[in-house]
């Protein structure tokens, strides 16, 4: 698997997994409580921040109804309706991303069209982030992958072959360095539809890092994905999860987030380098339960060791059980008690 560079971190399996606290449109189309998101984020200990850029008059016809979620969230209406309360104008881009270098988080947003890729592209953006519901939308991946930036491209709702398409057309339109999430495209997702062992699928099938983007509910199944391999995961946070929006209900608060990304770190180092050896954690537990050979009653001086005389006990601080058969036939050159640790020196 290859490496992807994204700003000054690395992204992939020898690397630490690459947070990304999605935001979204949970700012309520407020810059200032995109602000505290950016801050709830440092906070939480997350490597970037990603918001949503895009235009409702280029991403929706006036009448598309809003999917279940949204409609469940947010009640009746159109999607362009609910969308056009979400934007934020173009300048904030700009001072959002300013506000994030300031607090020393990487600064991410998802595009949706070709505007927006032009507005990153001016604000000189770390890499892209296209959602699963643009995987087919070949014209984009196209543009996007021509300004030769890191890509991440969640694939959520996607076949193998559909992923394969659009992989196919970013690599062929200039994309060097791609990230895949597997992605459950449900607001919020069932877990036993998360399918977690798709990461692996995809791995071998492009040979690129791969993450989970999450939208189950609580931290279980992200934490499961890292162990299984994930190099990024992505989850949705907000201030508060009562506020009005399509995307609140199913995000994670601060000190959520906090808790996952304190959880992800300790699973990483729980993971280890795979060699199967002792930590020297474990050495005085060995001394204590691991086993010896010791004299099953008295020895004299001048006996010939039979097998019988010898017991395996613990501590496992003397001569390990395996040698029993140098001690076997030896004569000692000490009385040695019953119950005493044997070595070699008390032998001929």
């Amino acid at each position: 698997m290859g490496t992807v560079v994204v700003g000054t971190r690395k992204i992939g399996r020898d690397n630490p997994c690459f947070v990304i606290a999605e935001a979204g449109v949970n700012h309520n189309g407020n810059v200032e409580t995109a602000k505290q998101l950016v801050k709830a984020a440092v906070e939480a200990g997350a490597d970037a921040v990603k918001f949503q850029t895009f235009r409702a008059s280029s991403l929706v016809i006036p009448s598309a109804p809003k999917a279940d979620y949204q409609e469940k969230a947010t009640g009746s209406g159109s999607q362009w309706d609910m969308l056009r309360g979400l934007e934020l104008p173009e300048a904030a881009w700009k001072e959002i991303k300013a506000h994030c270098e300031k607090a020393g988080i990487l600064f991410l947003s998802s595009v949706f069209d070709e505007q927006g890729i032009d507005l990153l592209e001016d604000l000189d953006v770390a890499a892209y982030k296209l959602g699963s519901g643009e995987l087919t939308n070949d014209s984009l991946l196209r543009y996007t992958a021509q300004r030769r930036r890191p890509l991440i491209l969640s694939t959520g709702m996607s076949t193998l072959d559909e992923v394969s398409e659009a992989v196919g057309i970013a690599r062929e339109a200039g994309a060097r360095e791609i990230v895949l999430l597997h992605c459950v495209s449900c607001y919020p997702a069932d877990p036993e539809d998360a399918n977690l062992r798709a990461m692996e699928t995809l791995s071998q099938a492009f040979d690129v890092p791969v993450g989970f983007s999450d939208h189950t509910v609580g931290t279980e199944v992200a934490l499961a994905a890292v162990a299984l391999g994930a190099t990024v995961i992505e989850k949705h946070f907000t201030l508060d999860r009562t506020l009005p929006g399509p995307d609140h209900k199913a995000s994670l608060e601060p000190q959520e987030l906090k808790a996952l990304i304190q959880g992800i770190r300790r699973i990483e180092r729980a993971l280890g380098h795979g060699r199967k050896e002792p930590v020297p954690a474990e050495e005085n537990t060995a001394k204590a339960v691991r086993r010896s050979i010791v004299a099953a009653e008295d020895i004299p001086s001048g006996t010939r060791i039979r097998e019988e005389a010898l017991a395996i006990m613990r501590p496992g601080t003397g001569m390990t059980p395996a040698k029993r058969q140098q001690l076997v036939g030896r004569r000692t050159k000490i009385d040695i008690a019953a119950g005493t640790l044997i070595s070699m020196e008390m032998v001929e």
